[in-house]
């Protein structure tokens, strides 16, 4: 560590005053290193987290290292699957695998919703008011575990309304929502 003296003139004379550079260069450079580090360890960590931000009904079910675990999945609602206890606010409904590659969502729902070869599984939600999105043909995203029964037990539920992948104006909407 270099020490260095400088002189200084003060009011009551002649002062030599030590300065160590050295010392606080390498704190400095250390604090730094040690937060460098840490969003570097932040962005890898958020990054394999967020890699896949749900995953298939075919992938849940195919693969074991998903039991138990707390996931998030995505598949199209069949819609005369759902029930709701308003009582004991227990929604039950099933839903069907979305394929992972397709051009059109809308499209893409609709297609796995009338898929009787399209892997199903069966979702439970408690404690919670039913949407009024939870309908035929919406995408749900849920976040839970698949309980040793095959049902799902979803703790999360987002919904997409079909209606808003529907491409065209109001009146394309309006006359597909009625057919």
């Amino acid at each position: 560590m270099a020490t260095q003296a400088s002189w200084e003139k003060g009011a009551s004379g002649t002062k030599i005053r030590a300065v160590k550079r050295g010392g606080e260069r390498l704190k400095f450079m250390i604090g730094g290193l040690l937060i460098l580090g840490a969003v570097a360890f932040l962005i890898v960590s958020g990054t394999l987290a967020g890699a896949q931000y749900f995953i298939t009904v075919d992938d849940m079910l195919s693969n074991e290292r998903y039991a138990g675990e707390t996931v998030r999945i995505s598949g199209v609602v069949l819609g005369d699957s759902i029930r709701y206890d308003s009582q004991n606010l227990v929604i039950d409904f099933t839903i069907a695998n979305i394929p992972s590659q397709f051009d059109d969502l809308a499209t893409a729902l609709r297609d796995a919703a009338t898929d009787p070869n399209a892997t199903r599984m069966p979702v439970r939600v408690e404690g919670q008011v039913k949407p009024d999105l939870l309908q035929h043909e919406a995408q749900a995203i849920l976040t839970g575990s698949l309980g040793d029964d095959g049902v799902f037990y979803a703790t999360e539920l987002l919904l997409k309304c079909p209606s808003r992948f529907i491409e065209g104006g109001p009146e394309q909407v309006a006359a597909q929502a009625d057919a």
